[in-house]
């Protein structure tokens, strides 16, 4: 089982090598979902939190503040990467789940960006 200490640093090391400014252990507080995120990127939205038993950070959020995150990522507005500690057997796992997301996470920010897009270029000719 990984700890906390060497889960975080492996995240860390695969969201900056896609690009992102991560920022470590960051009081998250915003639309009544508060807590201590342990990475992030807050110009992008984008950042991750390794649960575990260890750093007993495994009930941070309430079930409303879980639901809220929930939605705001469904929304598009932020996109956070939760493991646990247990859900993992080793780095290469980990590193393999956080690449899945961050590629998701890229193909939704596309979509997103189309959708922007396709909406401006739509209403430039009417008056």
């Amino acid at each position: 089982m990984l700890s906390e200490a060497q889960g975080c640093a492996i995240l860390a090391d695969v969201f900056q090598a896609r690009g992102y400014t991560i920022a470590r252990d960051v009081d998250f507080d915003e639309d009544g979902i508060s807590f201590n995120i342990d990475g992030w990127d807050a110009a992008a939205r984008v950042g991750f939190e390794f649960r575990t038993s260890e750093a007993g950070d495994k009930d941070d959020l309430t079930v409303d503040e879980w639901a809220l995150l929930a939605a705001a990522i469904e929304r598009g507005e932020l996109y956070v990467f939760v493991i646990d500690d247990v859900t993992v057997v080793d780095e290469a796992d980990l590193r393999l789940y956080a690449d899945r997301f961050l590629a998701e996470v890229a193909v939704r920010q596309a979509a997103t960006r189309a959708r922007k897009g396709s909406g401006r270029h739509a209403t430039r000719g009417t008056r």
